[in-house]
């Protein structure tokens, strides 16, 4: 699934809004965080999320 970062919160936590309008919680995967790969405000992101519950994902590429 991909989106656009529309907020960055504390704790590398961010507000991801997906292209039918809807906001996910997303926070930074481990290889993300382990290589200092910086998201800003408007960046383009690849995420993963669980079919269990649709308001939280991880995020794991940064497209641009």
């Amino acid at each position: 699934m991909e989106g656009t970062i529309c907020a960055v919160l504390a704790g590398t936590m961010f507000k991801v809004r997906l292209p039918n309008g809807h906001e996910v919680l997303a926070h930074i995967s481990g290889k993300m965080r382990k290589r200092f790969i910086k998201i800003v405000v408007g960046d383009k992101v690849r995420m993963e999320m669980s079919p269990y519950d649709m308001t939280k994902a991880r995020i794991t590429f940064r497209i641009g």
